[in-house]
């Protein structure tokens, strides 16, 4: 709330204002029918009272009162267009104020989550995320800018009535005021119901979010394997859920506005019997029966509403713990550790182990050099570790033991800022954002030229690809890219990546969507380049291995082979047999093309090879 404090102070001093004029309101009434239309002294007790006195002698008293009785309708009339004008202002204010609170919290958890680790992103479920950010900040807004000032109103509504009522009558403000206690005590249990209700609805509308934000990711994947029923009748029982839980908040928000209803009738009803006997006694005046039973249904009204604002806080503080949940996460400091001005590129893994889990490690001992310049392969079957060990490199995870170093400087020393500034991945999967194709190639460098940007993609070999697009580096692409193909979509990624001239470049699988030609005209630019970058490359065509200066043949985590093609081929273990493999089923095709053999079933193809 820094910052706007004092918006919400001047807002409920205004509710204040509003409110002192709305109970000033029966006050003048009580004297019109008293004293200016009976025969009744103007009653000189309470501090509200010499005031009227005062109103009522500037505009001449009793006796032009009554000749002029229209001039009390003009007090009332004022009265209640001024109470309008100070709680246009308190609505003005609370709403400037409440909206800056939610952009800043807004501003704030997004500030947060880009400083969150890689392993927090890789666990977190999007659309949850996406929920707290919005629906969960409305909520805290709708609080702030409504039921936040609604506390002040209840107190100020507490105040002036015990000021206006007292001196009247002791008796009548007893009356009035005596079921008060038991709403107020039913509030805060049904507050403490509603807070559990709420927070069990909002993580079901998480979980449906996060189903609905997965299926409409992976809507091209749905209609691929006509997994639509499956698809709906997973959100259905969400939706279920959601509603059933939803249904409950409701029922409970319905017993507690008929009973609170009841009790406040039942308020009303006691006044209004009691006021009309002693009224009709002579103990109290018709003006001041009057009066009361305007206090009481003013009176009642903001304390019946503590159960919504009660409801509304209780909605308020579970989005507040959603939200913190979030900010309690720690981020990562990417500036702790020296910053390397320039990076050579020389790499070496010395006995490093590392594991997600306790118990199930997922490298193991694994120890290589790279000198700057060579390019590195990295084989292996699907679990064996090779995106965490390249992962590792820019400490998008940290290694539990052995050292891992760059020039000869363990990377934990260094910051991660400067790794990853230093660091080229291209993914399996890049992301590409809804921009067009030069804002996505462009994006990793605020100042960079078109020139540059070209240049990267002929390195990349999309340059032409993109020039034979209508609007060129202007086509816009679609969310995650799919407007292009897997292969393209690979190509402007690795432009992005390499626009930068990172001395270190990681190719995770990153060119499998990229036909064999391509794939050799890639790795054959990289190869040209001035700065030639330490370059990393998973892969399983054995094509894009075969020209590395090192192989590394990872199986459960271990290095169990390395060293160039020539020498791997030459060994027995899984690169031989995997070249045998590929080699045995390209011979097959070929033949199968020139139709020397008719082609053979799957079972068949396994055994020949």
């Amino acid at each position: 709330m820094k910052g706007s404090r004092s918006l919400y102070f001047i807002s409920i001093l205004a509710v204040g204002a509003a409110i002192f004029l709305r109970f000033a309101w029966p006050m003048v009434l009580r004297v019109t029918i008293d004293s200016v239309i009976g025969n009744k002294p103007i009653e000189t007790n309470g501090w509200m009272q010499p005031l009227i006195i005062r109103i009522f002698d500037f505009i001449g008293g009793k006796s032009v009162l009554e000749k002029s009785l229209w001039m009390c309708s003009i007090i009332l009339i004022l009265l209640t267009l001024s109470r309008g004008i100070f709680l246009f202002f308190k609505g003005k204010w609370s709403a400037i104020a409440s909206e800056a609170i939610a952009r800043k919290i807004k501003d704030m958890v997004f500030d947060h989550l880009q400083y969150l680790p890689y392993d927090y992103h890789v666990k977190a479920k999007t659309g949850d995320l996406i929920q707290r950010c919005t629906s969960d900040v409305e909520t805290i807004r709708r609080f702030l800018a409504v039921q936040m000032v609604e506390v002040g109103r209840a107190l100020f509504m507490l105040f002036f009535a015990l000021s206006f009522m007292l001196p009247m009558s002791v008796k009548m403000t007893l009356v009035s005021l005596s079921l008060v206690p038991f709403i107020f005590v039913f509030a805060i249990v049904f507050f403490i119901k509603v807070k559990v209700a709420f927070q069990a609805s909002d993580e079901a509308e998480g979980s449906l979010s996060t189903v609905l934000q997965e299926n409409l990711t992976g809507v091209r994947v749905v209609r691929a394997f006509a997994r639509q029923k499956y698809e709906v009748d997973k959100f259905d029982k969400k939706s279920v859920d959601f509603r059933d839980l939803t249904y409950k908040l409701i029922r409970l928000l319905a017993l507690y506005w008929s009973t609170s209803d009841f009790l406040s009738l039942t308020q009303i009803i006691a006044v209004t019997v009691l006021g009309t006997y002693w009224a009709a006694q002579g103990i109290i005046t018709l003006g001041t029966l009057l009066a009361f039973t305007t206090y009481v249904g003013m009176l009642l009204w903001p304390v019946r509403q503590l159960g919504r604002v009660l409801t509304d806080m209780g909605k308020a503080l579970v989005s507040i713990g959603r939200i913190q949940e979030i900010l309690d996460e720690p981020i990562e400091d990417l500036d702790e550790g020296i910053s390397l001005e320039k990076i050579e590129g020389n790499i070496e893994f010395e006995n490093v182990s590392f594991h997600y889990d306790e118990g199930h490690p997922i490298l193991e001992n694994v120890s290589f050099k790279v000198k700057n310049g060579q390019t590195v392969a990295i084989l292996g079957p699907t679990g064996s570790g090779k995106s965490t060990l390249v992962s590792l490199l820019p400490r998008l995870y940290d290694n539990q033991s052995g050292s891992v170093k760059i020039d000869g400087i363990d990377v934990k020393k260094i910051s991660k800022r400067s790794l990853r500034e230093n660091i080229g991945i291209v993914l399996q999967e890049p992301f590409l954002f809804s921009k067009t194709l030069k804002d996505n190639i462009g994006m990793a460098s605020a100042d960079v030229q078109d020139q540059a940007i070209f240049q990267a993609a002929q390195i990349a070999s999309v340059h032409d690809v993109i020039k034979s697009f209508e609007d060129g580096y202007d086509t816009a692409v679609g969310e995650k890219g799919v407007t292009l193909s897997g292969g393209q979509k690979q190509r402007v990624a690795i432009a992005r990546t390499i626009i930068n001239g990172s001395p270190i470049l990681i190719f995770d699988d990153s060119l499998s969507a990229v036909d064999t030609e391509t794939d050799a005209a890639i790795r054959r630019r990289l190869k040209k380049l001035e700065n030639k970058a330490t370059t990393f490359i998973i892969s399983h065509r054995l094509a894009t291995l075969a020209e590395a200066d090192i192989i590394l043949v990872l199986e459960h985590g271990k290095i169990v082979q390395q060293g160039t093609h020539l020498e791997l081929i030459n060994q027995e273990g899984l690169y031989k047999r995997v070249w045998a493999i590929q080699n045995s089923l390209e011979a097959e095709l070929a033949l199968e093309d020139e139709g020397i053999i008719e082609s053979q079933d799957n079972d068949e193809k396994i055994k020949i090879s």
